[in-house]
């Protein structure tokens, strides 16, 4: 169970809760000229790594004497090669979306909109009812663009919500009368 105050914003909070982690990069991954960058590089074997598939293949001489002088006139490929590896080690990728999510059985509590239909859902009524929250089949879904924002650090809440309505809602209960809208302040999700 997920509670945000948009529905992208408690579907997002389920994924990590789930433990899937977005794109995101390493906080100790900040410097910007070459040599610091080459520097930070050259202290992990997964920064040698990273240089030689970039494509950095230099004597060990040479890049002793890039190490100790940090005014080196390296040539601007080179710098190119060594940023392009740096900025490969730097950005962590975002784990793949659980299969048990997009299987899911989704329940969303909180308002729901659809045409003249504006109620909440899954949450108790003036009254002391509580509603039905409304019911969603991931496995109807189609995630490729999902899946595609989440990999590319690209899935905001904004996002999230505009693509679960349109690839995952609409492919398991359709249109809706004018479409699906979430205009409340609250949303929780269970899967």
């Amino acid at each position: 169970m997920a509670t945000g105050d948009t529905l992208g914003a408690a579907l997002n909070q389920l994924l990590r809760d789930l433990g899937t982690q977005p794109l995101r990069r390493l906080s100790t991954y900040h410097a910007k000229h070459w040599h610091a960058q080459l520097s930070q590089l050259t202290h992990t074997q997964r920064g040698y790594e990273a240089l030689e598939r970039a494509g950095l293949s230099v004597r060990p001489e040479t890049l002793i004497k890039w190490l100790s002088d940090p005014e080196y006139n390296v040539r601007r490929s080179y710098r190119k090669v060594i940023h392009a590896a740096y900025e490969s080690v730097a950005v962590v990728p975002a784990g793949p979306i659980p299969e048990a999510f997009k299987n899911g059985q989704f329940e969303i509590r909180g308002r729901v909109r659809t045409g003249d239909d504006d109620r909440d859902r899954g949450v108790l009524s003036e009254s002391g009812r509580v509603s039905a929250p409304l019911r969603i089949d991931g496995r109807s879904g189609n995630w490729v663009e999902i899946e595609r924002k989440w990999a590319e650090g690209e899935l905001t809440d904004d996002a999230f919500e505009d693509d679960f309505v349109e690839y995952v809602i609409i492919e398991d209960i359709g249109e809706g009368t004018d479409g699906w809208e979430f205009p409340g302040s609250s949303y929780t999700v269970t899967i």
